[in-house]
Protein backbone atom coordinates (compact mmCIF):
# COMPACT_ATOMS: atom_id res chain seq x y z
CA UNK A 1 0.00 0.00 0.00
CA UNK A 2 1.39 3.39 -0.94
CA UNK A 3 1.65 6.04 1.76
CA UNK A 4 -0.24 9.34 1.62
CA UNK A 5 1.78 12.12 0.10
CA UNK A 6 3.44 14.11 2.92
CA UNK A 7 1.98 17.61 3.25
CA UNK A 8 4.22 20.51 2.34
CA UNK A 9 5.50 22.79 5.06
CA UNK A 10 5.89 20.06 7.67
CA UNK A 11 8.93 19.65 9.85
CA UNK A 12 11.67 17.75 7.99
CA UNK A 13 11.70 14.05 8.85
CA UNK A 14 8.10 14.08 10.16
CA UNK A 15 5.19 12.35 8.48
CA UNK A 16 1.67 13.75 8.28
CA UNK A 17 -1.47 11.74 7.64
CA UNK A 18 -3.60 12.86 4.69
CA UNK A 19 -7.32 13.65 4.93
CA UNK A 20 -8.23 10.77 2.59
CA UNK A 21 -6.69 8.22 4.92
CA UNK A 22 -8.31 9.80 7.98
CA UNK A 23 -11.77 9.57 6.42
CA UNK A 24 -11.17 5.97 5.37
CA UNK A 25 -9.73 4.89 8.73
CA UNK A 26 -12.51 6.53 10.74
CA UNK A 27 -15.14 4.80 8.61
CA UNK A 28 -13.66 1.32 9.22
CA UNK A 29 -15.15 -0.43 12.31
CA UNK A 30 -11.70 -1.59 13.34
CA UNK A 31 -8.98 -0.14 15.56
CA UNK A 32 -6.33 1.32 13.23
CA UNK A 33 -3.15 3.35 13.60
CA UNK A 34 -0.31 4.80 11.56
CA UNK A 35 3.27 5.47 12.53
CA UNK A 36 6.06 7.50 10.95
CA UNK A 37 9.42 6.00 9.85
CA UNK A 38 10.80 6.55 13.38
CA UNK A 39 7.99 4.49 14.90
CA UNK A 40 6.05 7.40 16.42
CA UNK A 41 2.25 7.19 16.20
CA UNK A 42 0.81 9.87 13.94
CA UNK A 43 -2.83 8.80 13.84
CA UNK A 44 -5.37 6.63 15.63
CA UNK A 45 -8.82 6.27 14.12
CA UNK A 46 -12.15 6.91 15.85
CA UNK A 47 -12.63 3.25 16.72
CA UNK A 48 -9.32 3.29 18.62
CA UNK A 49 -10.16 6.52 20.46
CA UNK A 50 -13.60 5.20 21.40
CA UNK A 51 -11.96 2.08 22.85
CA UNK A 52 -9.35 3.95 24.93
CA UNK A 53 -11.53 6.95 25.80
CA UNK A 54 -8.61 9.28 25.09
CA UNK A 55 -8.13 12.13 22.63
CA UNK A 56 -6.06 11.95 19.46
CA UNK A 57 -3.59 14.40 21.01
CA UNK A 58 -3.10 12.15 24.05
CA UNK A 59 -2.37 9.11 21.87
CA UNK A 60 0.06 10.80 19.46
CA UNK A 61 3.76 9.87 19.47
CA UNK A 62 4.45 7.56 22.41
CA UNK A 63 1.41 8.70 24.37
CA UNK A 64 -0.71 5.66 23.50
CA UNK A 65 1.83 3.40 25.24
CA UNK A 66 0.59 4.67 28.61
CA UNK A 67 -2.36 2.34 28.14
CA UNK A 68 -0.22 -0.79 27.72
CA UNK A 69 -0.31 -3.35 30.49
CA UNK A 70 2.94 -3.13 32.48
CA UNK A 71 3.66 -6.84 31.96
CA UNK A 72 3.41 -6.43 28.18
CA UNK A 73 5.21 -3.10 27.78
CA UNK A 74 8.81 -4.26 27.26
CA UNK A 75 7.90 -7.31 25.18
CA UNK A 76 5.73 -5.24 22.83
CA UNK A 77 8.31 -2.46 22.50
CA UNK A 78 11.13 -4.91 21.66
CA UNK A 79 9.12 -6.83 19.07
CA UNK A 80 7.89 -3.68 17.31
CA UNK A 81 11.34 -2.04 17.36
CA UNK A 82 12.89 -5.13 15.76
CA UNK A 83 10.19 -5.16 13.08
CA UNK A 84 10.69 -1.47 12.32
CA UNK A 85 14.45 -1.93 12.07
CA UNK A 86 14.00 -4.78 9.59
CA UNK A 87 10.98 -3.13 7.91
CA UNK A 88 9.06 -6.39 8.20
CA UNK A 89 5.40 -7.14 9.05
CA UNK A 90 4.69 -8.13 12.64
CA UNK A 91 1.91 -9.64 14.73
CA UNK A 92 1.75 -9.38 18.49
CA UNK A 93 -0.73 -9.94 21.30
CA UNK A 94 -0.86 -7.48 24.19
CA UNK A 95 -3.20 -5.94 26.73
CA UNK A 96 -4.44 -2.35 26.40
CA UNK A 97 -6.46 -0.38 28.95
CA UNK A 98 -10.01 0.28 27.83
CA UNK A 99 -11.94 3.47 28.63
CA UNK A 100 -13.51 1.78 31.69
CA UNK A 101 -10.12 0.84 33.14
CA UNK A 102 -10.31 -2.85 32.18
CA UNK A 103 -7.39 -4.36 30.29
CA UNK A 104 -8.37 -6.14 27.08
CA UNK A 105 -6.27 -8.49 24.96
CA UNK A 106 -5.63 -7.18 21.43
CA UNK A 107 -4.17 -8.91 18.40
CA UNK A 108 -2.12 -6.29 16.56
CA UNK A 109 -0.85 -6.59 13.00
CA UNK A 110 1.48 -4.01 11.46
CA UNK A 111 2.76 -3.71 7.90
CA UNK A 112 5.45 -1.40 6.49
CA UNK A 113 4.36 1.29 4.02
CA UNK A 114 6.65 1.76 1.04
CA UNK A 115 6.21 3.67 -2.19
CA UNK A 116 8.80 3.26 -4.94
CA UNK A 117 11.39 2.14 -2.45
CA UNK A 118 10.72 4.97 0.02
CA UNK A 119 9.78 3.87 3.54
CA UNK A 120 6.93 5.90 5.04
CA UNK A 121 6.30 4.07 8.30
CA UNK A 122 3.71 1.50 9.31
CA UNK A 123 -0.01 0.88 9.10
CA UNK A 124 -1.56 -1.29 11.79
CA UNK A 125 -4.84 -2.71 13.04
CA UNK A 126 -6.02 -4.33 16.27
CA UNK A 127 -8.70 -6.90 17.10
CA UNK A 128 -10.09 -7.47 20.58
CA UNK A 129 -9.37 -11.15 21.33
CA UNK A 130 -10.12 -11.14 25.06
CA UNK A 131 -12.95 -13.66 24.78
CA UNK A 132 -10.71 -16.02 22.78
CA UNK A 133 -7.91 -15.70 25.33
CA UNK A 134 -10.27 -16.46 28.19
CA UNK A 135 -11.61 -19.47 26.29
CA UNK A 136 -8.05 -20.74 25.74
CA UNK A 137 -7.28 -20.30 29.42
CA UNK A 138 -10.45 -22.19 30.38
CA UNK A 139 -9.63 -25.00 27.95
CA UNK A 140 -6.09 -25.25 29.30
CA UNK A 141 -7.41 -25.35 32.85
CA UNK A 142 -9.97 -28.00 31.90
CA UNK A 143 -7.25 -30.12 30.27
CA UNK A 144 -5.08 -29.92 33.38
CA UNK A 145 -8.05 -30.94 35.53
CA UNK A 146 -8.87 -33.78 33.12
CA UNK A 147 -5.30 -35.08 33.18
CA UNK A 148 -5.30 -34.92 36.99
CA UNK A 149 -8.58 -36.83 37.12
CA UNK A 150 -7.36 -39.45 34.64
CA UNK A 151 -4.20 -39.96 36.67
CA UNK A 152 -6.24 -40.40 39.85
CA UNK A 153 -8.63 -42.85 38.15
CA UNK A 154 -5.71 -44.81 36.69
CA UNK A 155 -3.98 -45.14 40.07
CA UNK A 156 -7.21 -46.27 41.72
CA UNK A 157 -7.87 -48.82 38.99
CA UNK A 158 -4.30 -50.10 39.21
CA UNK A 159 -4.53 -50.46 42.99
CA UNK A 160 -7.87 -52.27 42.73
CA UNK A 161 -6.49 -54.63 40.11
CA UNK A 162 -3.51 -55.42 42.35
CA UNK A 163 -5.93 -56.30 45.16
CA UNK A 164 -7.88 -58.53 42.76
CA UNK A 165 -4.70 -60.36 41.71
CA UNK A 166 -3.81 -60.95 45.37
CA UNK A 167 -7.30 -62.27 46.17
CA UNK A 168 -7.29 -64.56 43.16
CA UNK A 169 -3.90 -65.90 44.21
CA UNK A 170 -5.11 -66.58 47.76
CA UNK A 171 -8.20 -68.43 46.56
CA UNK A 172 -6.16 -70.31 43.97
CA UNK A 173 -3.70 -71.62 46.53
CA UNK A 174 -6.57 -72.76 48.74
CA UNK A 175 -8.49 -74.35 45.87
CA UNK A 176 -8.36 -78.04 44.90
CA UNK A 177 -5.56 -79.03 42.53
CA UNK A 178 -7.94 -79.37 39.60
CA UNK A 179 -8.99 -75.70 39.95
CA UNK A 180 -5.61 -74.09 40.47
CA UNK A 181 -4.80 -73.79 36.78
CA UNK A 182 -7.96 -71.78 36.20
CA UNK A 183 -7.20 -69.47 39.12
CA UNK A 184 -3.66 -68.87 37.81
CA UNK A 185 -4.99 -68.16 34.30
CA UNK A 186 -7.51 -65.70 35.75
CA UNK A 187 -4.85 -63.90 37.77
CA UNK A 188 -2.61 -63.56 34.74
CA UNK A 189 -5.47 -62.10 32.72
CA UNK A 190 -6.10 -59.49 35.39
CA UNK A 191 -2.39 -58.59 35.23
CA UNK A 192 -2.78 -58.20 31.47
CA UNK A 193 -5.76 -55.87 32.02
CA UNK A 194 -3.58 -53.75 34.32
CA UNK A 195 -0.86 -53.65 31.65
CA UNK A 196 -3.35 -52.50 29.00
CA UNK A 197 -4.55 -49.70 31.30
CA UNK A 198 -0.95 -48.68 32.01
CA UNK A 199 -0.12 -48.27 28.32
CA UNK A 200 -3.33 -46.36 27.67
CA UNK A 201 -2.45 -44.01 30.53
CA UNK A 202 1.09 -43.54 29.18
CA UNK A 203 -0.05 -42.66 25.65
CA UNK A 204 1.21 -39.16 24.65
CA UNK A 205 -2.30 -38.10 23.56
CA UNK A 206 -4.99 -40.06 25.34
CA UNK A 207 -7.80 -38.71 23.13
CA UNK A 208 -6.09 -39.90 19.94
CA UNK A 209 -3.77 -42.88 20.32
CA UNK A 210 -1.20 -43.91 17.72
CA UNK A 211 -2.23 -47.51 17.08
CA UNK A 212 1.12 -48.82 15.86
CA UNK A 213 3.10 -47.24 18.72
CA UNK A 214 0.55 -48.42 21.28
CA UNK A 215 0.59 -52.03 20.05
CA UNK A 216 4.40 -52.05 19.92
CA UNK A 217 4.62 -50.92 23.55
CA UNK A 218 1.88 -53.26 24.69
CA UNK A 219 3.42 -56.23 22.86
CA UNK A 220 6.75 -55.63 24.59
CA UNK A 221 5.04 -55.56 27.98
CA UNK A 222 2.99 -58.69 27.35
CA UNK A 223 6.14 -60.51 26.29
CA UNK A 224 7.64 -59.92 29.74
CA UNK A 225 4.49 -60.44 31.78
CA UNK A 226 4.48 -64.23 31.57
CA UNK A 227 6.96 -66.81 30.33
CA UNK A 228 9.51 -64.09 29.54
CA UNK A 229 11.75 -64.91 26.62
CA UNK A 230 9.40 -67.58 25.28
CA UNK A 231 6.74 -65.35 23.78
CA UNK A 232 7.17 -62.93 20.91
CA UNK A 233 4.61 -60.42 19.65
CA UNK A 234 5.47 -58.65 16.40
CA UNK A 235 3.62 -55.73 14.81
CA UNK A 236 3.90 -55.19 11.05
CA UNK A 237 1.86 -54.07 8.08
CA UNK A 238 1.27 -50.79 6.30
CA UNK A 239 0.60 -47.34 7.70
CA UNK A 240 -0.73 -46.39 11.11
CA UNK A 241 -3.95 -45.01 12.55
CA UNK A 242 -5.07 -42.83 15.42
CA UNK A 243 -7.82 -44.40 17.48
CA UNK A 244 -9.95 -43.32 20.42
CA UNK A 245 -9.37 -44.80 23.90
CA UNK A 246 -12.26 -47.28 23.80
CA UNK A 247 -10.95 -48.77 20.54
CA UNK A 248 -7.39 -48.96 21.87
CA UNK A 249 -8.62 -50.53 25.10
CA UNK A 250 -10.60 -53.21 23.24
CA UNK A 251 -7.67 -54.01 20.95
CA UNK A 252 -5.33 -54.25 23.92
CA UNK A 253 -7.67 -56.69 25.67
CA UNK A 254 -8.01 -58.76 22.49
CA UNK A 255 -4.24 -58.99 22.01
CA UNK A 256 -3.77 -59.83 25.69
CA UNK A 257 -6.35 -62.62 25.43
CA UNK A 258 -4.73 -64.10 22.33
CA UNK A 259 -1.39 -64.14 24.15
CA UNK A 260 -2.99 -65.78 27.18
CA UNK A 261 -4.73 -68.41 25.03
CA UNK A 262 -1.47 -69.30 23.31
CA UNK A 263 0.31 -69.67 26.64
CA UNK A 264 -2.51 -71.69 28.18
CA UNK A 265 -2.40 -74.11 25.25
CA UNK A 266 1.32 -74.86 25.45
CA UNK A 267 3.86 -76.15 27.92
CA UNK A 268 6.12 -73.76 29.83
CA UNK A 269 9.11 -74.75 27.69
CA UNK A 270 7.36 -73.92 24.42
CA UNK A 271 7.74 -70.57 22.66
CA UNK A 272 4.63 -68.74 21.44
CA UNK A 273 4.58 -66.36 18.51
CA UNK A 274 1.89 -63.73 17.85
CA UNK A 275 1.97 -61.74 14.59
CA UNK A 276 -0.15 -58.57 14.25
CA UNK A 277 -0.48 -57.08 10.77
CA UNK A 278 -1.93 -53.56 10.44
CA UNK A 279 -3.59 -52.47 7.20
CA UNK A 280 -4.05 -48.69 7.47
CA UNK A 281 -3.64 -47.45 3.91
CA UNK A 282 -4.96 -43.94 3.36
CA UNK A 283 -8.59 -43.72 2.29
CA UNK A 284 -9.67 -47.16 3.47
CA UNK A 285 -10.91 -48.78 6.66
CA UNK A 286 -8.29 -49.78 9.21
CA UNK A 287 -7.95 -53.51 9.69
CA UNK A 288 -5.80 -55.86 11.74
CA UNK A 289 -4.91 -59.46 11.10
CA UNK A 290 -3.62 -61.55 14.02
CA UNK A 291 -2.07 -65.01 13.87
CA UNK A 292 -1.06 -67.04 16.92
CA UNK A 293 1.01 -70.23 16.82
CA UNK A 294 3.41 -72.60 18.55
CA UNK A 295 5.06 -75.91 17.84
CA UNK A 296 3.16 -78.07 20.33
CA UNK A 297 -0.31 -79.48 20.45
CA UNK A 298 -3.02 -78.01 22.66
CA UNK A 299 -2.83 -81.01 25.00
CA UNK A 300 0.66 -79.95 26.06
CA UNK A 301 -0.71 -76.89 27.80
CA UNK A 302 -2.43 -76.37 31.14
CA UNK A 303 -4.99 -78.96 32.13
CA UNK A 304 -8.45 -77.97 33.35
CA UNK A 305 -8.23 -74.39 32.01
CA UNK A 306 -11.41 -73.47 30.08
CA UNK A 307 -10.97 -72.08 26.59
CA UNK A 308 -12.88 -68.81 26.82
CA UNK A 309 -10.80 -66.79 24.34
CA UNK A 310 -13.29 -66.63 21.45
CA UNK A 311 -16.12 -65.49 23.74
CA UNK A 312 -13.98 -62.87 25.47
CA UNK A 313 -12.59 -61.56 22.17
CA UNK A 314 -16.10 -61.24 20.74
CA UNK A 315 -17.22 -59.35 23.87
CA UNK A 316 -14.25 -56.95 23.78
CA UNK A 317 -14.80 -56.29 20.06
CA UNK A 318 -18.52 -55.62 20.57
CA UNK A 319 -17.77 -53.00 23.25
CA UNK A 320 -15.84 -50.90 20.70
CA UNK A 321 -17.94 -51.78 17.61
CA UNK A 322 -15.05 -53.69 16.06
CA UNK A 323 -16.03 -56.20 13.40
CA UNK A 324 -14.35 -59.55 14.09
CA UNK A 325 -14.05 -62.95 12.44
CA UNK A 326 -11.54 -65.80 12.42
CA UNK A 327 -9.76 -67.88 15.03
CA UNK A 328 -6.20 -66.39 14.98
CA UNK A 329 -4.72 -69.52 13.40
CA UNK A 330 -2.46 -69.55 10.37
CA UNK A 331 -5.25 -71.07 8.30
CA UNK A 332 -7.91 -68.71 9.71
CA UNK A 333 -6.37 -65.40 10.95
CA UNK A 334 -8.32 -63.24 13.33
CA UNK A 335 -9.53 -60.31 11.21
CA UNK A 336 -10.52 -57.06 12.94
CA UNK A 337 -11.98 -53.98 11.24
CA UNK A 338 -11.96 -50.75 13.27
CA UNK A 339 -14.79 -48.19 13.27
CA UNK A 340 -14.31 -44.64 11.96
CA UNK A 341 -10.53 -44.70 12.13
CA UNK A 342 -8.48 -41.60 11.19
CA UNK A 343 -5.63 -42.64 8.97
CA UNK A 344 -2.26 -40.93 8.59
CA UNK A 345 0.28 -41.34 5.81
CA UNK A 346 1.94 -44.74 5.37
CA UNK A 347 4.72 -45.44 7.80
Amino acid sequence: MAADTPSTGTTPGRFEVGDAFRRFADFVPLMMWRADPEGRAVHHNECWLTFTGRTAEEEIGEGWRRGLHPDDFDRHATLVADAFAAREPFTVEFRLRRHDGAYRWLLETGRPLEDEGVFHGYLGSCFDITDRKHAEENIEKALVEKETLLAEVYHRVRNNLQVMVSLIGLYGRAAPDLCRGSFEALGQRVRAIALVQQHLHEAPHIASIDLRDYLHRLASGLGQLRRAGRIGVTVGGRGTSFVEPRTANALGMIVAEIVAECLDATAESVACAIAIDIDATAGGPVGLSIVSGSGDAVAAGRPNVPKLGPRLIAAYAAQAEIAVRGTATLADPLELQLPEARVSADA
